[in-house]
This record gives C-alpha cells, structure tokens and sequence, in this order.
C-alpha cells in the first residue's frame, strides 16, 4: 500500500483536520495496520471528529503528551509493547476512555483487556458503524455525567468511611487515599450509592453505565463490578459491599450518606 497517502502522524493531519465548531471530540487511534488506521479514521472525521492515528506504544505515549485526547482506540496487537500493557500503562496516569480493538477468538483478552481499565471492546473484523456507535456511547456518558454534576446538589456520598466525590469523580478511602476508578467502575458506583441495599438488575446497571450496545452473553457489567468490588473491599472479603442476587442483579449493601 502507498503509505504516502496514510494519515499516521502523531499530531492531527492539517489537512483532515476538522473546524473546532464540528471536532468538538478529539480521539486517538492507535493501530498498527496501516490501511485499517486510514479507513477507520476518515470515516470517524467525515462524521464530526477529530483524529490522531499512531502506530505503537511510543507515539502514543508522545500524542498523549503533546495533544489533549477524549477518547482512545487501542489495538490489543501492537508491536513492542501490546495493547494490553499499554493500557494497563495509561491507568496509571489518566482516565481517559478507552476502547480496545480485539480478535474474535481473544475472549480472555477481552476480559483482562476491562479489568485493568478498558472501557468497551470491539471484535475484529468490525464495521466502522458500530464502532462508531460504542464510540458515542462512551461519549454521550460523559456528557450525561458533567451534566448531572451540574444539575445535582448532592456533591459527595459517604459509605463505611469512604466519600465519592461527583464533582471531582474521584473516591477517597477511609485512609484519605485516592483510589482510581474508570468510567465505567464509576458509573457503576454511582447507581449503586445512588439506591442503596435495593437490588439493580443487569439491564439496569448496563443502562447506569451507559452500554446500550451490548448484545448477546456480555460479561463487562460483571467484570467491572468484579473490579470495583476488589478496589473498594480488597482482601478476603471481596462481597462485603457489593451483594450478588441470584437471578436478579447485585444489591450495594452499605449505609450511605450525602451532602
């Protein structure tokens, strides 16, 4: 393929760029088939984005530190360093949502792939449409959360000595110790300190973190609470908080306060 053509650059092509009014998101692409960056990334622009596509781990670390982003897309096959180092990486540091492009047959990716932060998935192949639709989704929940920041009054909710802060998006343990939360670990937290010791049903809680494209045997709301239930009670008791309820859901199970 004639690579003179291909948008990998680390900054924006000046030339694919978007007008501010109509990019107002800004995502990274970070893949390192040269022909799916292309493809992908025009479709995403001739649909109101702004897009910045790499090949590798260092210049995605490089456009990260040069660029603000809204969104990644992540290759889970990246040379170097994988896709999934490299987002287990960007947890460290930021929370910026990310979606990671996956083969069909790595089911045990997908998983590791959202409990070390990953926000979706996407399996290989896939159309540029329903990517572009998880994209929204992710999109459209933060939007959805800034505006019911504003709207609210409740600014934090205490649990146990614990305070989520909504203003902030961040949750303090009762040590006064920051613990990092991904979008979707603090969607989840939040329908469950928002009704508490009631039981939310799956379908409930997907629509709480705003996965309205799941389809089929979907296990993300079940890994992600898996994860947050270890982040909030680590050690032997991973289910003091967070109650599974056979055939109905998961009920939070903790006395919460708000101010």
């Amino acid at each position: 393929m004639n690579h003179s053509g291909d948008p990998d650059i680390v900054k924006s092509d000046p030339g694919n760029r978007l007008t501010e009014a109509s990019a107002e998101h800004h995502v990274l692409l970070v893949d390192d088939d040269a022909e799916l960056r292309q493809l992908v990334a025009k479709f995403l622009r001739a649909n109101g984005l702004r897009v910045t596509t790499v090949r590798s781990a260092p210049e995605t670390r490089h456009a990260l530190s040069s660029i603000p982003i809204d969104l990644i897309i992540l290759d889970l096959m990246l040379p170097g360093t994988s896709g999934l180092d490299l987002c287990r990486e960007i947890r460290r540091t930021s929370m910026i949502p990310i979606i990671m492009l996956t083969a069909k047959a790595d089911e045990a990716d997908r998983i590791v792939g959202l409990e070390i932060g990953a926000d979706d998935y996407v399996t290989k192949p896939f159309s540029p449409r329903e990517l572009l639709a998880r994209l929204n989704a992710v999109l459209r929940r933060i939007a959805v959360d800034t505006g019911a920041r504003n709207r609210t009054a409740v600014r934090e909710y205490q649990f146990q000595g614990w305070i989520l802060d909504t203003l902030k998006r961040e949750l303090t343990n009762p040590e006064g110790i920051l613990v990092d939360l991904s979008t979707g670990e603090y969607d989840l937290l939040l329908a469950f300190v928002e009704q508490p010791q009631k039981v939310l049903s799956r379908e409930h809680l997907l629509d709480a973190a705003r996965n309205r494209i799941a389809t089929g045997f979907d296990r993300s709301i079940d890994v992600q609470i898996s994860r947050l239930r270890r982040k909030i009670a680590p050690g032997d008791d991973d289910h003091a908080m967070i109650k599974t309820v056979r055939g109905a859901g998961y009920m939070f199970l903790p006395t919460v306060t708000w101010s």
